[in-house]
């Protein structure tokens, strides 16, 4: 029987020598390339094989998504707006509308002469003794302590109380007056060590209508604050109880003033004192503000006390 042909890429060996016949084991093919199975493609080559089969219809969609980009990206760009002034107007209203309110003009002009003003009693004469007999105010003007306030809040004191601001209570003396504009003068026996004595403005340049405060304690109920404007200048107060006339050159002004406001400043909004505030109007035998208080210049009250910064 002949046996079946080998394959293999090599040369066929010499036959044998015909002197020697050896017995051959029976041989196992060995595959060879030409035997091999037939080559099967890897996935790159399908993808190639894909890819040029359907070359055309690639080309033509990615010029597609190219088109489809630049529209996108065209779409997406949005030239800025010219900003009107419509714009900005309510920009700025909605930052004031998120913006705290800020203080009031007589808040601020509060807060500045506050430390300055002291409440005035008058005690008994014993110095274990500080039943108010009566009460009113002053207003410390120098770095010394001089205080100014109305005679009548001192008038008859056996003894008279200072309150400063920050709560520090001393004795004070009587240590000037001026009867013709109710002006007393004093002088505390101690003064608090930080000690802010009120800035003082000539009353040249206000007018009526200009805003301002009244500082006191009125019915005893302090330190308290009222405002208003200056209503008049240069007026002239009568005293209702003998109808002559006691006073000239005041200012007139509408901040609410009652007994024990007697003596205390009138402040500008700058926080500067422009009087002393010393008597209200009142038709009727009431002892209420009726709308119409009168103020001592402080050019005549600076001068009570020995000095004219103006």
């Amino acid at each position: 029987m002949k046996r079946a042909p080998l394959y293999s890429n090599s040369r066929r060996p010499a036959p044998p020598s015909p002197a020697v016949t050896p017995v051959a084991e029976p041989s196992v093919p060995t595959p060879s390339a030409a035997s091999a199975a037939p080559f099967k493609p890897g996935v790159r080559g399908r993808v190639q094989r894909f890819y040029r089969r359907y070359e055309k219809v690639f080309s033509g969609l990615g010029s597609a998504l190219v088109t489809l980009a630049i529209v996108a990206a065209y779409s997406a760009y949005t030239a800025p707006r010219k900003l009107t002034q419509n714009d900005i107007d309510g920009a700025v209203l909605h930052t004031l509308e998120k913006q705290p309110a800020p203080p009031s003009k007589a808040s601020v002009a509060y807060d500045l002469v506050r430390p300055s003003v002291v409440r005035v009693n008058q005690v008994g004469l014993d110095e274990t003794d500080n039943t108010e007999k009566a009460v009113g105010t002053g207003v410390v003007i120098d770095e010394k302590g001089t205080i100014l306030t109305n005679i009548h809040v001192v008038a008859g004191a056996d003894r008279i109380l200072v309150t400063f601001a920050d709560g520090t209570k001393s004795d004070a003396k009587v240590i000037g007056v001026q009867p013709k504009d109710d002006l007393a003068v004093l002088k505390p026996d101690t003064i608090p060590d930080d000690l802010k004595p009120a800035t003082l403005r000539s009353t040249r340049g206000l007018r009526p209508g200009d805003e301002v405060i009244a500082v006191g304690n009125p019915f005893g109920i302090g330190p308290s604050v009222s405002s208003g404007i200056i209503s008049g200048m240069r007026r002239d107060y009568v005293s209702p109880k003998d109808g002559k006339k006691t006073m000239t050159n005041l200012i007139q002004f509408d901040a609410a003033a009652n007994p024990g406001n007697s003596g205390g400043p009138l402040v500008t909004t700058d926080g500067e004192v422009v009087g002393i505030v010393t008597a209200i109007l009142n038709p009727t035998e009431q002892r209420v503000f009726i709308g119409i208080g009168f103020a001592v210049p402080i050019e005549n009250a600076a001068a009570a006390a020995g000095m004219s910064p103006f």
